[in-house]
């Protein structure tokens, strides 16, 4: 009876102080602990073990779940060699996440289907399981978030959680064209990122025609020249990725 009470008090305690694992497997842990003649600090140890396991575990599911990317894309599932050779040869390079370190920018410009955001989604992913914080938009989505935040003026609260994050993927750029006041928006908080945290850009044109989107030489120019300093720039130009695996695919099919 008394031992039912204190079990009651142990977990209460664990989930008032968010100890998850505690709360859940504390009597397992005491029977094993029991049963294999532990130490009291030795029980200690592994139940701290197992619930910063959880914890960290739990840090990387939030982390992506919170970076909003459109699929779980991971590193490990790219098929290299139906890649670019450029992006063959910097994928290596970027895997170690040093340019995040560093506050490097990485573009990957080229025609659709060639793998820009599954790379990109791949290197946000592995970044949360790192413990960095990455946030996932398309520039057409950024914008209009922008745009919404001006006119409820929570705009500044936005630049500041937009500038804090260690990793900002911007996807499609140069899909859908913008007026002036989204130019000037978007010019404005990827300046604030310059040279101090990460942004990608994934974009389906050259440079020489990034004013087709900004619709001002000048501005153009400035972005360029922010996003461009001591970055990765990967040539996506290439096959299909997708038709590469469309053919693998239907391979498989005749031989299965």
């Amino acid at each position: 009876m008394r031992e039912n009470k204190i079990y009651t008090q142990i977990q209460e305690y664990a989930k008032e102080i968010k100890l998850p694992f505690t709360a859940s497997c504390f009597e397992d842990e005491i029977r094993d602990a029991e049963a294999s003649n532990k130490s009291y600090a030795d029980f200690l140890l592994s139940l701290l073990e197992k619930e910063y396991d959880l914890r960290k575990e739990n840090g990387k599911k939030n982390r992506i779940r919170q970076a909003l990317f459109p699929a779980k894309k991971y590193l490990e599932d790219i098929k290299v060699e139906c890649l670019p050779q450029d992006a063959k040869q910097k994928l290596s390079v970027l895997k170690s996440l040093d340019f995040i370190k560093n506050g490097q920018n990485v573009i990957f410009a080229g025609p659709p289907g060639t793998g820009k955001t599954m790379i990109a989604t791949g290197l946000g992913i592995a970044a949360c399981m790192k413990g960095y914080r990455v946030f996932f938009t398309t520039v057409p989505l950024l914008i209009n978030q922008l745009k919404e935040a001006r006119g409820e003026s929570t705009l500044r609260s936005f630049e500041m959680r937009f500038e804090k994050y260690d990793l900002v993927i911007a996807d499609e750029l140069g899909y859908i064209s913008f007026d002036r006041q989204g130019s000037e928006l978007l010019f404005t908080n990827l300046s604030l990122r310059a040279g101090r945290k990460s942004t990608i850009i994934t974009t389906n044109l050259s440079f020489d025609r990034w004013e087709e989107i900004f619709s001002d030489p000048v501005m153009t120019a400035a972005m360029i020249d922010r996003l461009t300093h001591k970055s990765y720039i990967v040539n996506m130009n290439g096959a299909s990725y997708r038709v590469k695996e469309t053919k693998e695919w239907l391979e498989e099919q005749k031989l299965a």
